[in-house]
């Protein structure tokens, strides 16, 4: 009997001892996995200390966020892949490498040009790692195993999120070294290190056998496209919507219609395309892709929840942090417990998570709508808690029900797509839900005007959660191919 394509040809290792070296491999991967998200949040609380320091204004620093989100959106397919062809040991470890010397660049530029150059390359670095830990978790593990790795990868997002909300206000106050901002980064150094060091022990390589040699034409097209809605949808409501932006946006249109073709024709000749636009015809992928792209339009929430405390209750950097932790220690809790949460709710574990968030979100906007208690003193925390609960059941569930009929074979370009439905839908989130934000709070607020923007953008995110149970409703039951497990190509 033949070894699957997707495992590595190294000598068969004892049960036990295979048992435990994939738990260590996970734990690596979920270094690789933490890092990205810790370092798109982290940078928010650091901003006014950059912009002095580097004598940036606020484009400059609105771009530190924008161009990171942009490049990671754009080139997560193009990582996924490169796992796919190359390996996903060896792509895992190259990202994890380029993050570290990527982030030694943003921790000692001297200038805003130069922090910028190093955001992209984190970037860049990160969407290598990034799928190549979606997709190893897909082939190393299976069924029960599958589960709890998944609902630890969602824990780390989690995990991640407290991370960035709390260790920005307080490397910044605690100056470790004499450093200041520059501490943000530096911290994914020592990180990123054990990353690449356990990956060099514990990882064992995976490729797909039938990945023949990347598609460079289907790449460009593809980040045409995403970069002409990515940059715009980020920049756009910051910038009044310029003619050439515009342009932009109707660009990516004729971008997309000519990698759709591309990539058919390549398919119906032979060749090797970017995406196999076959996974689509996947009802399961398909709507699970739409899900997660309304889905994770909720990243609009740090933002819009951030300014109202910092704009409307004079709250502090560290106390909005702490603010938000009901919501983040919620989401890592759930998901540590999202294997056993499935086993109970079993085909319907996506409709209770998206139902808890819009439970959760309700009692915020009644919290901020009828202050009967301070909202610094505790007044959202049950909200904010039931909400966080919410988000934890529905992410790892989410991934799992994504790539549940995906062939092992195209295990990192379907992680990619996720991954990249997730950042295409951050960006919408912020640009529409953070633009009605900023449309109802107007130029000259007062504390009431923040919190009727909030309450708003707020109804909004709970509107796409409506949706996102409507997806959730019609999602079908796991295929075959899921139950069995790994597939032999």
């Amino acid at each position: 009997m033949s070894s699957s394509p997707e495992r590595s040809s190294r000598p068969a290792t004892p049960p036990v001892q295979l048992a435990s070296r994939h738990w260590l491999a996970l734990a690596v991967l979920l270094c690789g996995a933490f890092l990205p998200i810790l370092d798109f949040t982290i940078v928010n609380l650091a901003l006014p200390s950059i912009r002095q320091d580097l004598h940036a204004d606020s484009g400059d620093v609105q771009f530190v966020i924008s161009a990171y989100a942009a490049t990671y959106a754009v080139m997560l397919i193009t990582g996924g892949r490169l796992g796919d062809l190359y390996g996903r040991r060896r792509m895992f470890l190259s990202g994890a490498a380029g993050f570290v010397v990527a982030s030694w660049v943003c921790g000692f530029a001297g200038s805003a040009r130069m922090l910028l150059l190093g955001r992209i390359l984190q970037a860049l670095a990160a969407a290598i790692m990034a799928p190549q830990v979606l997709a190893t978790i897909r082939v190393m593990f299976a069924g029960k195993a599958q589960a709890r790795a998944l609902g630890l990868y969602g824990a780390t997002f989690g995990l991640a999120n407290i991370g960035g909300q709390l260790l920005g206000g307080l490397l910044i106050a605690m100056r470790p070294f004499g450093l200041g901002w520059q501490a943000i980064f530096l911290i994914n150094v020592p990180i990123g290190i054990v990353a690449i060091v356990g990956g060099i022990f514990w990882l064992e390589e995976s490729r797909s056998s039938r990945a023949k040699r990347l598609d460079v034409r289907g790449v460009l097209l593809l980040s045409v496209t995403l970069g002409c809605v990515v940059y715009p949808l980020i920049e756009g409501p910051t910038t009044g919507w310029p003619g050439w932006m515009m342009l932009m946006l109707a660009s990516s249109v004729v971008a997309f219609v000519g990698f759709i073709r591309h990539e058919t024709h390549l398919s119906a000749h032979g060749g090797d395309p970017l995406v196999e636009l076959s996974l689509f015809r996947t009802r399961r992928f398909s709507l699970g892709a739409a899900m997660g792209t309304v889905f994770y339009m909720l990243s609009a929430f740090y933002l819009t929840f951030s300014v109202y405390l910092q704009g409307g209750l004079r709250a502090s950097p560290q106390e909005a942090g702490l603010a938000t932790l009901p919501f983040a220690l919620g989401f890592f809790l759930s998901s540590i417990a999202s294997p056993f949460i499935e086993r109970r709710l079993a085909t319907r574990t996506l409709v209770y998570g998206f139902v808890l968030q819009i439970v959760g979100f309700g009692a915020v906007v009644a919290g901020v709508v009828l202050p009967l208690f301070s909202p610094l003193a505790g007044g959202l925390v049950p909200g904010l808690a039931c909400a966080g609960l919410g988000y934890g059941i529905v992410m790892p569930a989410l991934i799992k029900a994504v790539l549940a009929d995906v062939e092992e074979r195209h295990a990192g370009l379907a992680a990619g797509v996720v991954m990249t439905a997730l950042q295409v839908g951050a960006a919408l989130g912020v640009a529409v839900v953070g633009g009605i934000f900023y449309a109802a709070l107007g130029a000259h607020p007062d504390p009431g005007a923040y919190a009727h923007a909030f309450s708003l953008a707020l109804a909004c995110n709970i509107a796409l959660l409506g949706v996102g149970s409507i997806l959730a409703f019609l999602l079908p039951v796991a295929g075959a191919r899921s139950r069995r497990g790994a597939t032999p190509s």
